[in-house]
């Protein structure tokens, strides 16, 4: 990123910032607390790579599913897993580095729709809009919405994702914004359509932030605003 990349960078970043704070009273005093946070940036990837990542960390601890992913990359002879070599394994080799039957399963479909010219590519990747995205996208086993919308978010640098079935966000909007229970996805989409569009990315960042700090803040009352 150049120097006038960059300077253009922050400076978006502090105006999605000031308008957050402006929409939302509420979460502006957590901004205040937590400090700036920027959005990540569009980088480039291999879409079959981070999906199938995406789909061996699913209901495993980071570390256990870092020993499977570590596994894998040996028994692949690669450090980007490819379609090619993902259709080549057999279950009985995916089973032998700790892969369940289930993701082995889900790597395969995955490999199937890219050897089928059924995934975007890069340039289409990048042009295309979140729920078309989403779209093609699900038909793949183990591939679920959170996983295309933090692709988006994390990948793409997309800054209009609010991930409305996630339960660090909408444990964040509770906290936030004092309801009685967790808000359902709906009730969630119009507390942000109100509040923190369009910069969902952003608000979504700070809801996850809000949730850690109330944890620290239970556990170090002394500490704690």
């Amino acid at each position: 990123m150049t120097q006038a990349q960059y300077a253009k960078s922050a400076n978006s970043s502090v105006q999605a910032i000031a308008a957050l704070k402006a929409s939302d009273p509420k979460l502006a005093a957590w901004i205040c607390r937590i400090g700036p946070i920027a959005v990540p940036k569009a980088q480039r990837f291999s879409l079959v790579n981070a999906l199938a990542r995406s789909i061996l960390y699913q209901q495993l601890s980071g570390k256990a599913a870092e020993t499977i992913i570590g596994r894998l990359e040996v028994l692949a002879a690669e450090s980007e897993f490819s379609p090619g070599t993902l259709a080549r394994l057999s279950d009985a080799e995916f089973r032998s580095v700790g892969v369940s039957g289930n993701k082995a399963k889900a790597l395969k479909s995955l490999a199937d729709h890219a050897l089928a010219g059924a995934l975007p590519g890069p340039r289409q990747l990048g042009k295309m809009p979140n729920q078309a995205l989403v779209d093609m996208l699900l038909p793949i086993r183990g591939v679920g919405r959170w996983t295309v919308e933090m692709l988006l978010m994390f990948r793409l640098g997309r800054t209009d994702v609010l991930p409305v079935d996630d339960l660090g966000v909408r444990n964040g909007a509770k906290l936030v914004h004092g309801l009685s229970e967790m808000p359902k996805p709906k009730a969630l989409a119009t507390l942000g359509e109100q509040y923190w569009a369009p910069h969902y990315t952003l608000a979504s960042l700070y809801l996850w932030r809000v949730v850690e700090l109330a944890k620290h803040d239970a556990k170090n009352p002394e500490l704690s605003p």
